[in-house]
Order: structure tokens, then sequence, then C-alpha cells
């Protein structure tokens, strides 16, 4: 039973990554597919593993080789996603103690740890509550009208949440490195978790302005972020960069991004938790 469990487990997550391909559809539509796709097949090998761990490694329907191996691997499966996770939070501590020795300035009534570094960056650096960290560089590079947008973007990070949420994925990502596409999928997400910014801080100042801060940022540096950064000017392929630029010049009404389908199929993954009663 633990073993027929962990196959299907398997063969699912590996079959839905395999069937993802990348949409050309608006943001809602792309959003929703990539995260479910992205958090589906990692969320059912845990909730297998789980089911398997509270069930243990004896039964009336398990042989001892089954209940034993598969005991095993669930228990490994999950302490590795544990100290993963663990390895995460210490880089993250790590870049927020370098960050708090930076000097704290207030630019445009904005606060930012300023970077003493002439490449032009910037990014929101931290976990629930990030901090916000310019370059010199990027003060050099950019004038007062130009930074104003590249502030108002970092802002929409800040306003979703981008960095705590990505530290999770990052987390899931780091440990489902193994399966088809997850590459493909966390930059999906990446550039997709751009967009959405672009789109907030275009609604409130002007995107030809957003769209001129990026190009001089991305042609002066482009820079590889963590899970736990956001950056406007992240190491975007040209293809994308110019996907960006056309969706701040679009004046289309927006498309909302409040849809909760995602979670809602996503509970199929919840399904092996619920054969933990049956287990005798």
């Amino acid at each position: 039973m633990h073993f027929t469990l962990l196959v299907i487990s398997m063969s699912a997550a590996i079959a839905f990554r395999f069937a993802w391909k990348s949409r050309s559809a608006d943001w809602n539509t792309r959003w929703q597919w990539a995260l479910g796709a992205f958090l589906f097949s990692p969320l059912l090998l845990i909730t297998s593993a789980i089911a398997i761990l509270c069930m243990g490694p004896r039964g009336r329907m398990v042989h001892t080789w089954d209940g034993w191996g598969s005991y095993g691997i669930a228990i490994a499966f999950l302490t590795i996603g544990m100290i993963l996770l663990v390895q995460l939070a210490i880089q993250v501590q790590r870049s927020l103690q370098k960050i708090h020795q930076l000097p704290e300035e207030i630019i445009l009534s904005t606060p930012a740890r300023l970077l003493e570094h002439s490449t032009p960056y910037i990014a929101q650096i931290g976990f629930w509550n990030p901090e916000l960290v310019i370059s010199e560089g990027l003060l050099d590079t950019l004038d007062e009208s130009h930074l104003q947008v590249a502030l108002t973007h970092e802002k929409a990070h800040r306003h979703y949440r981008d960095t705590f949420w990505f530290f999770w994925l990052g987390g899931l990502r780091r440990l489902t490195a193994w399966l088809p596409n997850t590459e493909a999928l966390w930059q999906e997400l990446i550039f997709l978790r751009e967009l959405r910014a672009d789109r907030w801080a275009a609604q409130q100042t002007d995107g030809l302005l957003l769209a001129e801060a990026l190009l001089s940022i991305v042609s002066a540096s482009q820079v590889e972020s963590e899970p736990w950064m956001a950056a406007l000017g992240d190491a975007i392929p040209q293809s994308r960069l110019n996907e960006r630029i056309d969706a701040l010049l679009d004046e289309s009404e927006p498309v909302s991004d409040r849809s909760f389908t995602v979670w809602i199929w996503l509970s199929i993954v919840l399904l092996p938790l619920l054969m933990i009663p049956f287990h005798f």
C-alpha cells in the first residue's frame, strides 16, 4: 500500500510536470497555470510522504519490505526538505546581516540602504518586511522621475510580499530540482512576478517612464537574484524584456489577479492524507 502510494505520487508528479508548457494568454491565466504547475508536484510528494509517515511502517495491508522501505524514503524526503529550508533561511539571515551594515538613506521620501557600487541596482531583500537596497550606480544612472517609478516598482514587490512567498517557492524549487521543467517554471514565475509589479507601478505612475528606467538598468547590468530578492533588473532574456516593455506600453484594462482557481484544483494534493484513517 505504501509503495503503491509512493509510485502513484511520483508518477503523477513527473507526468504533470512533463505536461506543462508556457502559454500565450493574459497575465492571470499564465500565473494560475504556472503557479499550479509549479506547486502541484512538490506538494503531492510532500503530502504523500506525510501520509506514509503518519501511517507508519506496519499494517495488515503492508509487507515488511514495503512498509519500512517506503517509510524510510518518506522520512528521507521530508528531512532533506527541512534541511534545504533551514539552509535557505540561514542564507536570508546572512544577507540581511550584510544589508543592515549598509548606511540608511532617505531617497525621495523612501527609506533605503545605500550600496556603494557602480552597477545600477535596486531590490527588495528579505522576508515579510524586506529592506530596500539601492546602489550608488542607480542614483547616477536615473534622474528623479525615472528613479521615482523604479521605487514604485519595488513598492509593488513589498505590497505583494513577493520576497516572502518566493522564499517558500524557492525552497520547493530546491527540493524538487530533479523534476522536469522546474527551472522553466521558476523562470516563468519570476517573470510573471515582475510583470505584476510593473503593472502595479504603471497604474500609479507613467508606464513609459518605467519602461525607460527598466531599459537603463538592464542595459547597464543584469543580476541573478535569489528567491528572497525582488529586483527591477533581474536577469531576463531579450524576448522577455521586450514583453515587459510591451506590457508597460499597453494601455488596455489590466486583468484582475484575484483568482482562487489554482487553489481549488490544487486541493487534489490532499488526497494522500485521506488514506490515513483507512490504514490498519
